[in-house]
């Protein structure tokens, strides 16, 4: 196991690993995320966003929690409810199956490991609560960190898998529960 299952005051999960803690998303979120978002680090994930798409991204998250029960988590440090980044499941409907993505939303957070303990924490749970066996990471083709963190969580690549990003070039990673290919 990859992580402690808690519960925040409201009943939703929050994961607990050596050095972080995944909660839902808030509100308060978006402006340590808009950072990120606006800046030309996020271009390989659809970026930059303006606040108005911030915002209206986020609200989908918190719809998608409602709907299916998971989405991305908020990751902070542990002892901290301050927002580093957004990583896990996500199941937006224009998307045909669920997919694990992930942000640290400053590169001072990057080169530590912390996305990979986050997004194994996150895939650990989403498979033992939702039934899912698998779900896929779409990822830009020149985005080798992504790539090596898919592959470093035991995805494999999946050139059959259909995206939802048009003609945008997609190399799509697929993970398995139980890290099963």
């Amino acid at each position: 196991m990859t992580y402690r299952l808690a519960q925040d005051t409201n009943g939703g999960p929050v994961l607990v690993t050596e050095r972080l803690r995944l909660r839902m998303p808030t509100l308060a979120d978006i402006l340590a995320s808009f950072r990120f978002w606006s800046s030309d680090r996020s271009h390989q994930m659809g970026g930059p966003w303006t606040m108005e798409t911030l915002v209206a991204e986020t609200q989908g998250l918190l719809d998608q929690w409602q709907k299916h029960g998971f989405s991305l988590f908020t990751v902070t440090r542990a002892g901290s409810d301050d927002g580093i980044g957004g990583i896990g499941p996500f199941f937006p409907d224009t998307h045909p199956e669920p997919e694990l993505g992930w942000s640290l939303w400053d590169a001072a957070d990057e080169g530590q490991g912390l996305a990979h303990e986050a997004a194994a924490a996150a895939r650990d749970w989403f498979f033992a609560t939702t039934g899912h066996q698998t779900a896929v990471s779409h990822t830009d083709p020149d985005n080798h960190r992504s790539h090596r963190l898919c592959k470093r969580l035991g995805a494999v690549i999946d050139p059959t898998a259909p995206h939802p990003y048009g003609n945008e070039p997609t190399l799509t990673f697929r993970h398995h529960a139980g890290g099963a290919a």
